[in-house]
């Protein structure tokens, strides 16, 4: 199968994802193969190709967001028949045992295995997943509209939940980029008002388009305190306006994976009155579920920005260089 494969750790402007012919995996017990139709990107793939974060498998091919075709069973798999629509996501495996599990909570799994990580992902015509972590795509989705659900929809929805925003209610979302898109049409359909604050013009055009009730390029602009807020994008030094523009009892959800240095803060200026300060690592399966469900009645509709496989490295640049209003989105050839 084709594959674009990462073998050495290197910036994303050097192009380090190769072309590459490799095994078609097959599916051992319990598990799926999938024949991949999409696969959205994420920033996190590009924390994982530049070394933001520590390195778990090389070579390796990343990809998260996966919507597929399910064509072959592996032994005692009874969930998927051959032609089911399914997605595979960051969460590959947990061990099911540790007391996190235990308490549903195991997105905190210490054994917690990721998707295009610690594992080869959808960048390829071809990947694998355990049947029990894969995800039924509903069938209002096409698979470029599915893909970003799976990972930046999914973080987006805990991130909605980490931050208890009320019924109704304030919420501000820092960074404007594939996670925040979704959570903005979540926070719509439950009557939220919703302030955005981003540095991309290309960015803040796209958040008005979508009808979010205030855009502008800094915390200390937004006219009004907010009951909550999320931070999407992974600079620290935006914690403190975002707290000083949360009103008493609030909360701030911290979405990424990986986030600058905090900068040391006056406690009384900007956490005192109980606001909260929460941080958001990974999802549960029943997250996934949730979202999916709730996407499809909404419907949310992502935007998405298409390439073909092979640009791969292109499109990562563009992410980076915060060139792409919504989702990029890999399409796989036929």
């Amino acid at each position: 199968m084709k594959a674009m494969v990462l073998e050495k750790v290197d910036s994303i402007r050097n192009s380090p994802l190769q072309m590459r012919e490799l095994p078609t995996p097959q599916p051992p017990e319990g598990h799926v193969r999938v024949r991949v139709r999409a696969c959205a990107i994420c920033r996190t793939d590009l924390h994982v190709i530049e070394g933001e974060l520590p390195e778990a498998k090389l070579p390796l091919v990343p990809g998260h967001q996966v919507v597929g075709v399910v064509d072959a069973l592996g032994p005692n798999c009874r969930r998927f028949r051959p032609g089911d629509r399914v997605g595979i996501a960051w969460l590959r495996q947990t061990c099911g045992q540790c007391e996190f599990c235990r308490a549903g909570k195991e997105n905190l799994c210490e054994a917690a295995r990721f998707t295009g990580y610690h594992a080869d992902g959808g960048y390829a015509e071809y990947a694998l997943v355990r049947e029990d972590f894969a995800y039924r795509i509903p069938e209002t989705f096409t698979d470029e509209e599915a893909a970003p659900l799976l990972c930046a929809g999914i973080i987006g929805y805990r991130a909605f939940r980490r931050a208890q925003v009320p019924e109704g209610g304030r919420l501000a979302l820092y960074g404007f980029g594939s996670s925040a898109h979704v959570v903005l049409q979540l926070a719509q359909a439950r009557g939220c008002e919703v302030f955005v604050v981003s540095r991309g013009e290309k960015h803040r055009q796209l958040a008005r388009q979508m009808g979010a009730d205030w855009v502008g390029e800094s915390a200390e602009q937004i006219p009004t305190k907010v009951h909550s807020a999320i931070i999407f994008a992974p600079a620290g030094e935006i914690v403190p306006p975002a707290l000083e523009m949360i009103q008493k009892g609030g909360t701030l959800a911290l979405a990424g994976i990986y986030m600058t240095p905090i900068p040391q803060m006056d406690y009384q200026r900007y956490v005192f009155y109980e606001r909260d300060i929460r941080s958001v690592t990974s999802n549960t399966r029943q997250d996934g579920e949730e979202l999916l469900a709730e996407a499809a009645r909404i419907p949310i509709r992502p935007h998405t920005t298409v390439y073909a496989f092979a640009e791969a490295n292109r499109a990562l640049q563009d992410l980076k260089a915060d060139q792409i209003a919504g989702t990029g989105v890999l399409r796989m050839e036929s």
